[in-house]
């Protein structure tokens, strides 16, 4: 009798601790699936490979779920405040704002070449197509066209990499559901007091 009422208080804390462990653990996967808090570019986007479109990117801002993408902008400014605090990302940000950077200049490099060759034509009241000045302009419109085949090689990859780099460095700092148990259950020890059970795994 004296034994039944020493036990009695140590299964009503088992219980209440597997009561905790268990809403916990469902309490962040539903929080998990439904707030996810990372950045997830749009599926097109983040397919996008070596040389793919320059167009902008759209993202879903961490917390935000549905189809309410927005645009990144056409250096990636409007994504920066969601990587603060995080360098690396960072980091792959400013080089995708570098690549954009340059391939705009290139673009008015290409556009001043052509508006060169043209006003070349009746320069000198008649017609001409191939005279100094415009061999020079299509010498630079050319060099121009083959600079952006360098420039956007790997422009995309490095918004990628930013997304990535922050995502990746959010889940390393989420220590909470690393401390979740993986399994858990209730046995009994050889005296026959019963005992929860946890198991974690090494991650």
């Amino acid at each position: 009798m004296h034994k039944n009422i020493r036990l009695a208080p140590t299964r009503w804390g088992l219980r209440i601790v597997t009561i905790m462990v268990l809403s916990i653990s469902l309490l962040s996967s539903a929080l998990a699936q439904h707030t996810p808090l990372s950045i997830r570019l749009l599926p097109e986007d983040d397919e996008r490979g070596l040389n793919g479109p320059q167009h902008n990117f759209d993202f879903l801002a961490p917390g935000v779920g549905g189809d309410n993408y927005k645009s990144a902008g056409f250096f990636g400014q409007n994504l920066r405040p969601y990587l603060a605090g995080n360098p690396q990302a960072l980091a792959h940000l400013d080089d995708y704002r570098r690549q954009k950077t340059l391939f705009l200049i290139d673009r008015l490099v290409a556009v001043g070449a052509f508006g060169l060759y043209g006003q070349q034509i009746l320069g000198n009241g008649e017609r001409q197509y191939f005279n100094s000045t415009q061999q020079v302009a299509i010498g630079v419109f050319a060099a121009s066209m083959l600079a952006s085949t360098v420039i956007n090689r790997n422009t995309n990859s490095h918004l990628q990499r930013a997304v990535t780099a922050y995502n990746t460095g959010l889940a390393h700092h989420r220590i909470w559901p690393r401390l979740l148990p993986e399994a858990m259950g209730l046995g009994a020890s050889p005296t026959g007091q019963p005992l929860l059970a946890l198991r974690w795994a090494l991650r």
